[in-house]
């Protein structure tokens, strides 16, 4: 209300989702990891430094001192963003700060992303969890719910999700970068067994309010009220349509000609009719197209086995296509597996782009996103390079996508900036009243020029970027609308030249989703 000046009626609170967990003995995980007989400290997560892990790790001797048989176990890989600026000075320093400690034997790394499975086991091994951030205006923590709602006693620095989570004696907190403090709470739990299974479980009975299936109603809850008309008490559950008022459905989709024209290497990049055409052999702006689509497809059909595996292989083709010299995309592949070109096209480095960005912004899989996300960071090191409005605006869309897990990645960002200052000066050098264009002439795929204008618009709240996306948009639609009503796009047989005569035939399906996406 202070800051967004929200009504109160206006606001629901609605706590962490956690997994749900039973209530057990850390004992009975312990001997998964090799730490039978000794007391688990844990945090997890991503390593970076606003973690204040250091303040724990020197906190450790007057531990030790009491308990010599106690863990502290870190779990998670370095902050993708910091190991692409700084690589691993963090962790290292962080291994020198135990080296100099002398306790070595006490600390393990676990530098690896981990399942939500293996995440709860971790969870359940420990006696102790602590956040020691250094950052009071955190105002959530997911590290934090998942410990506390599965029943851990937790140790946390005052930031403000903890301060409010922890209150009430269901936690213990601590001040910011204060080891002794740390030490202090760490030994009297240890000692108080009584004390330290009461505050588990407040922590416990608390945090079946946060589980998953409840924190789903109380979203579910405050949409439907949110949907009240502000004059009706109920809303309607339903409204019976005629078949005049009822629309079409789309049909569900079937994957059958994608399944046939992909085999182990990838997609064929043509077909005669429903046949694949070995002879035209393989591309990767093709594959690239169909990595997008499965990766869009897992969330509609999440746990679906086949797109997952057609998922793995467009991705490896679009892996191996990648020239790590060049840092380019390879694009036409003979059926024998011999790469015809050494650089491919703009339009393949920019789709190729966008299916990382995808991957990384969008999948579910730890092992895809992580991936996607090396090799866009790597790809996008060329984009500056490419000339064609069309790459440029695939590439802003992959940009998007990529930023949305990874926001902070200032050369993302940055290029994003480049990219969308070159396509909105290229719109104010050609277009006029009459044709409201980014160039001489209309060819193919034209609608996702807009498109990444508006996307990137909505984005960064850039006004310009969002304006000319919607009027070149909204020119687009009215040219390739026939008079009865009818979309008719522009044909591949001439195109469309400023000045001329558009072309009629040889329309290409493209267009369709282009401008439908």
């Amino acid at each position: 209300t202070e800051i967004y000046k929200a009504p109160v009626g206006k606001i629901d609170v609605i706590p962490h989702g956690i997994p749900d967990m039973a209530f057990v003995d850390p004992n009975f995980y312990k001997d998964q990891f090799g730490v039978e007989g000794k007391q688990v400290i844990l945090t997890f997560g991503l390593l970076s430094p606003q973690k204040g892990i250091e303040n724990v790790l020197r906190a450790m001797p007057e531990i030790l001192k009491e308990f010599p048989n106690v863990v502290y176990v870190i779990l998670g890989a370095t902050h993708p963003n910091l190991v692409k600026e700084h690589g691993e000075i963090y962790r290292m320093n962080l291994e020198r700060i135990s080296a100099d400690l002398g306790i070595k034997k006490n600390v393990i790394f676990y530098n690896r992303f981990v399942d939500i499975e293996e995440l709860k086991a971790f969870i359940g091994m420990c006696d102790i969890y602590i956040t020691p951030y250094i950052n009071k205006a955190q105002i959530t923590s997911g590290t934090l719910a998942y410990a506390f709602g599965c029943g851990k006693a937790v140790v946390s620095t005052p930031y403000w999700h903890a301060e409010e989570l922890l209150a009430e004696g269901r936690g213990v907190l601590v001040p910011f970068a204060d080891s002794k403090a740390i030490s202090t709470e760490i030994i009297s739990l240890l000692k108080d067994e009584k004390r330290r299974h009461a505050m588990r479980k407040k922590a416990f009975l608390l945090g079946r309010k946060m589980i998953w299936s409840e924190t789903a109603q109380h979203y579910m809850h405050s949409f439907q009220k949110a949907r009240l008309p502000k004059n009706e008490k109920s809303p309607r559950i339903y409204a019976v349509k005629t078949l005049e008022e009822k629309r079409e459905e789309l049909p569900l989709i079937k994957l059958n000609h994608l399944i046939r024209m992909t085999d182990s290497t990838g997609l064929y990049h043509h077909a005669i009719g429903s046949i694949p055409n070995y002879g035209e052999g393989y591309c990767t702006d093709d594959n690239a197209r169909a990595l997008i689509l499965t990766v869009l497809l897992e969330e509609t059909y999440p746990d679906n086995q086949i797109i997952h595996d057609l998922s793995s292989r467009y991705s490896a083709f679009v892996n191996y296509a990648f020239d790590t010299k060049a840092k380019q995309f390879r694009n036409f592949m003979s059926y024998d597996r011999k790469w015809i070109n050494s650089v491919g096209s703009d339009d393949c480095q920019g789709r190729s782009i966008w299916a990382l960005g995808a991957c990384a912004g969008r999948s579910k899989y730890p092992n895809f996103h992580m991936w996607g996300a090396q090799l866009f960071n790597q790809a996008i090191q060329s984009v500056e390079a490419l000339t064609s409005p069309r790459a440029w605006a695939f590439s802003l869309l992959g940009i998007h996508e990529y930023l949305k897990r990874m926001s902070g990645d200032t050369i993302a960002n940055q290029i994003r900036d480049v990219i969308t200052e070159r396509l909105t000066s290229l719109y104010d050098s050609v277009a006029n009243e009459e044709w409201i264009w980014f160039e001489e002439i209309l060819t193919y795929d034209n609608a996702v020029i807009p498109r990444s204008l508006i996307v990137n618009g909505v984005q960064t709240g850039n006004e310009k970027s969002l304006e000319i996306g919607l009027n070149t948009l909204r020119w687009l639609i009215k040219i390739q609308t026939s008079e009865q009503g009818n979309f008719r796009p522009i044909g591949s047989n001439g195109f469309y030249l400023k000045g001329g005569k558009r072309a009629k035939y040889d329309q290409q399906p493209i267009e369709a989703y282009s401008m439908l996406s």
